[in-house]
């Protein structure tokens, strides 16, 4: 049987403008919406009082790789977002492969009758969901943490 770390996590989708933040229960039995907060320098900060609150085990923060599979300028902002995360909270952040939970959250929201405009509030917390879902789902799957742990030796070049 596959061992799943037992302890909470937050999901983070990053965005230009948004922040969209989700956590799982201990068990990973389900990721659910927390809040959407203002891409500020503030942010980080946030991040890292509420995975206090949540006495989280980890940080998984969505990493937008493009459909090609190459890096984009999106990237880089994602990693150098996950640092400063990593050093206002001092736990580990995890980058997981996001490609499509922005696209699934549209999806998912537009199936529940929402516009897109009347989701734009929504959406950001929504991807975290899905990413942090994906996330939780293969770990329990095969016993491995997902993503790639952001090392210090990961600095922006």
């Amino acid at each position: 049987m596959n061992e799943f770390r037992r302890g909470a996590r937050l999901g983070i989708d990053v965005g230009r403008a948004r922040v969209g933040i989700a956590r799982c229960d201990p068990d990973g039995l389900l990721a659910v919406p927390v809040e959407t907060i203002a891409r500020t320098e503030g942010a980080p900060a946030r991040i890292a009082e509420l995975a206090e609150e949540h006495e989280a085990l980890e940080i998984l923060v969505g990493l937008p790789i493009g459909l090609s599979g190459h890096e984009t300028a999106s990237t880089t902002d994602a990693r150098d977002f996950a640092r400063a995360v990593r050093d206002a909270s001092n736990r580990p952040v995890r980058m997981v492969d996001e490609r499509l939970s922005t696209v699934s959250a549209h999806a998912a929201l537009r199936s529940s009758g929402r516009s897109q405009r009347s989701s734009r509030s929504i959406v950001d917390q929504v991807a975290a969901v899905v990413l942090l879902q994906q996330a939780i789902d293969v770990e329990k799957s095969t016993g491995t943490p997902t993503g790639e742990l952001l090392s210090d030796s990961q600095e922006s070049t």
